[in-house]
């Protein structure tokens, strides 16, 4: 089972910047899709951005112009660059990407990692 490992969360005064990483626990053989999801406190999980093997990006409404979606498709990483932050972006936040765990014809596994607490101060 491949699991991805989130990093670089923590607590940030309201208009400061993190950078989150998202990285498979083994070796694979690549990844298509890349996403970023987060859940704050007594709400559901929503969408904050994506990215295509190819780069293109998708923006949740709440972030747009503020974070920053990219991939090194050599490292297999995704990053979220987050700027500007709220308070209302406190959350945990998910990496999820979909694997080609061996080779080309391999099918797509759908992927989660445990999630990384970001905590925005006022």
């Amino acid at each position: 089972q491949v699991q991805l490992v989130e990093s670089g969360g923590g607590l940030v005064q309201a208009g400061g910047s993190l950078r989150l990483s998202c990285a498979a626990s083994v070796s694979i053989f690549s990844i298509n899709a890349m996403g970023w999801y987060r859940q704050g406190p007594g709400a559901q999980r929503e969408l904050v951005a994506t990215i295509t093997s190819g780069g293109s990006t998708n923006y949740g409404d709440s972030v747009k112009g503020r974070f920053t979606i990219f991939r090194d498709n050599a490292k297999n990483t995704a990053y979220l660059q987050m700027n500007s932050l709220k308070p209302e972006d406190t959350a945990v936040y998910y990496c999820n990407a979909q694997i080609k765990r061996y080779s080309r014809s391999s099918p797509l596994y759908d992927s989660w990692g445990q999630g990384t607490q970001v905590t925005v101060s006022s």
